[in-house]
């Protein structure tokens, strides 16, 4: 007869187990509220979950099941689910705050060591968010843990274009934003009811964004990615005020029409002495079966916006990379499966893992950041 389970060994197992949103261990979220065993090796486990209709309570309940079952001794397992009292919850969410004051932007924290690049294009249609997408799901493959804030409040479109079908948990007033490839979401979509519009004004697209940034409970980053509405409107100047470390992508296509418009959005970093991180140029060309590349859009217009903010800035800013037209970007984002996990080898998830490796390698920490000087005249 083997040796029953012991009680270390059980914790040990449940503290493998972790919850699905706020990815931590739920031993260290005080989620266990017991362990039994009894003398015949049956495990009873009681979790408590944070809300009553927690959307992931099934997968906890597997996932606790499966690691409990790998304990030597271990004959049957029993999962049963209670809730956290106010109390509890208060402490929960005091835990995962680290201490910090409720409504807090981590970001915009001297100290903050999570990379923000803030997507921004001139106009519409240039394929910003499908490059914010994609670019998040590539650097979260790569290891990174990464963020995306749907900032685009009239045209949201990130939960589609990754698979998020899952609406957000709310603890009380901090928000679990849901997880779609390890990358956390969180979008105005999730908040309004079918495809209605949503018509707001400036001092409300401002709380919005305060809210996804400081009531979102989003952990530790290294990437923090947000989709701009196209222009510079409202959400820029706010992304400004909010989170002023901010590093500015410019999203743009080659034809010179759009090129001039997405050297006006890149010219908002003047004024919020913002850095800008890049230019990404989409759309660049289509290739031809026989290897040829048909420039549908015309070409140069990324180099052009790079080139022209670089001599408004005073510093150099890269064309970080061009990326063709290819069917299995716009059916990736139809079926919300990034083509830099469903069609990794395909032109255009080639160049976004590429320009995704070279953010993503930067350092997290404080080099590179604006520190806001402006040089004085002779």
């Amino acid at each position: 007869m083997s040796a029953l389970p012991t009680l270390d060994a059980v914790r040990a197992a449940l503290a493998t187990v972790e919850d699905p949103e706020i990815r931590k261990p739920i031993t260290d979220l005080g989620m266990v509220e017991s362990v039994d065993i009894s003398d015949s090796g049956h495990v009873s486990v009681t979790i408590l979950l944070t809300i009553s209709g927690c959307p992931l309570k099934s997968k906890l309940t597997t996932d606790t099941t499966a690691a409990v079952q790998k304990v030597d001794g271990v004959t049957g397992v029993e999962v049963r689910l209670g809730v956290m009292n106010d109390e509890q919850r208060a402490t929960l969410r005091q835990s995962l705050r680290g201490g910090a004051p409720e409504k807090e932007i981590p970001f915009a924290k001297p100290g903050s060591l999570t990379r923000v690049y803030a997507v921004a294009s001139g106009k519409g249609g240039v394929g910003k968010s499908s490059v914010t997408t994609n670019l998040a799901a590539a650097m979260a493959a790569n290891g990174l843990r990464v963020g995306v804030v749907d900032a685009d409040i009239y045209g949201f479109s990130v939960p589609r274009m990754l698979g998020v079908d899952q609406l957000p948990t709310q603890v009380d007033d901090m928000i679990l934003p849901p997880v779609a490839g390890d990358v956390k979401v969180i979008s105005i979509g999730m908040f309004v009811p079918g495809n209605q519009p949503v018509v707001w004004r400036g001092p409300m697209l401002h709380r919005a964004l305060q809210q996804f940034l400081g009531d979102v409970f989003w952990g530790d980053l290294d990437v923090l990615l947000l989709d701009l509405p196209p222009g510079t409107g409202d959400i820029a100047i706010s992304v400004a005020q909010l989170i002023p470390n901010a590093e500015i992508l410019v999203v743009t296509t080659p034809q010179q029409a759009a090129a001039e418009v997405a050297e006006r959005a890149g010219s908002i970093a003047l004024q919020t002495k913002q850095r800008i991180a890049g230019v990404i140029e989409n759309m660049s060309w289509l290739e031809l079966p026989d290897g040829s590349r048909q420039e549908i859009f015309g070409a140069g217009g990324g180099q052009s916006v790079a080139d022209s903010l670089s001599r408004s800035v005073g510093a150099k800013v890269e064309l970080l990379g061009q990326i063709p037209l290819d069917t299995a970007l716009r059916e990736g984002a139809d079926t919300g499966a990034p083509v830099v996990l469903s069609r990794p080898d395909s032109p255009a998830a080639v160049a976004l893992r590429g320009i995704a490796k070279g953010l993503g390698s930067r350092a997290r920490g404080l080099a590179g950041r604006s520190l806001g000087l402006t040089p004085s005249g002779r």
